[in-house]
């Protein structure tokens, strides 16, 4: 009788909950964070990212973030408001999001990718937060990442007699940009051809150019090795100043030819990203 009247108790007293304590619906989001561009023909390759998601998550809202605030003021100042990573989740928060699976487009885990994990972790500690955010990796953070991708550029960028490939990274001062010289070693597994240097980190442009002087190459194909055909793409790269790569390497004499292609535009790159965000959006 006593097992009986406490049950019975309980019960009651769950009627009386408030609403907040009650179990809420669940409600799942998706939050594409990049560095970002202000390059309107650049654009396309997020337009890209954005259809994919959306064709595979279908009914599920998806949200984007740049991570820098020089980009986010400059198309502000055409009009145009992209939030911050800690704003959008603020927006999802206060639309009632529960769970939210975040995707970092960044190409390795450098800097900003460990900011966008500090914003994630601040936003599931606040009270009336997001109760939970998972954060699928970026581009490159595992074998069989580098793997993929190797595969990618190398039947993607073909290359002729005394041709080679080089990939202009972003590079970075941050311990991450190791990942750009251990990409280099799963180039080399699958062409003598392909190269990848970086514009602020390891290798530089100097370092490819005495492997390719070793080789004798005598033509080069420049390809971007960033989400999209931005700023460092269409002047660091192929820009008609003295200091562009395209510059240098034609003074040295070499045949330069140049695709102005970013890698979310490639169906294949996209992928990747998206199995980081199927791992992440299944687990919440």
């Amino acid at each position: 009788m006593r097992k009986i009247l406490f049950f019975g108790l309980i019960i009651l007293m769950s009627y009386n909950l408030p609403v907040e304590a009650q179990t809420a619906p669940q409600k799942k989001g998706i939050l594409l964070i990049t560095f970002g561009t202000s390059y309107p023909e650049a654009q396309k390759a997020f337009d890209h990212v954005d259809t994919l998601v959306k064709r595979q998550w279908p009914g599920t809202d998806v949200f984007w973030a740049y991570t820098s605030r020089f980009i986010r003021n400059k198309l502000r100042n055409r009009g145009i408001e992209i939030d911050s990573p800690a704003g959008a989740l603020a927006k999802m928060c206060e639309l009632g999001y529960t769970h939210v699976a975040v995707q970092s487009l960044h190409i390795i885990p450098g800097a900003e990718f460990h900011d966008v994990l500090q914003t994630v972790d601040a936003f599931t500690q606040i009270p009336k937060g997001v109760p939970e955010i998972k954060v699928g990796g970026p581009l490159l953070c595992s074998h069989r990442d580098m793997e993929q991708m190797a595969q990618i550029i190398c039947n993607t960028f073909k290359t002729g007699n005394k041709e080679a490939v080089l990939l202009m990274g972003h590079g970075t001062h941050h311990g991450s940009n190791v990942y750009y010289p251990a990409f280099q070693y799963y180039l080399n597994k699958y062409s003598d051809h392909h190269f990848i240097g970086t514009v602020e980190g390891f290798p530089l442009l100097e370092d490819v150019m005495n492997e390719l002087r070793k080789r004798n190459y005598r033509k080069v194909k420049l390809v971007p090795f960033m989400s999209v055909a931005g700023d460092h793409a269409q002047n660091d790269m192929a820009g008609q100043e003295p200091q562009s790569w395209k510059s240098q390497l034609e003074a040295a004499g070499y045949e330069v030819s140049v695709e102005m292609k970013g890698l979310a535009e490639m169906d294949e790159v996209v992928n990747i990203w998206l199995n980081h965000l199927n791992e992440v959006f299944d687990a919440l």
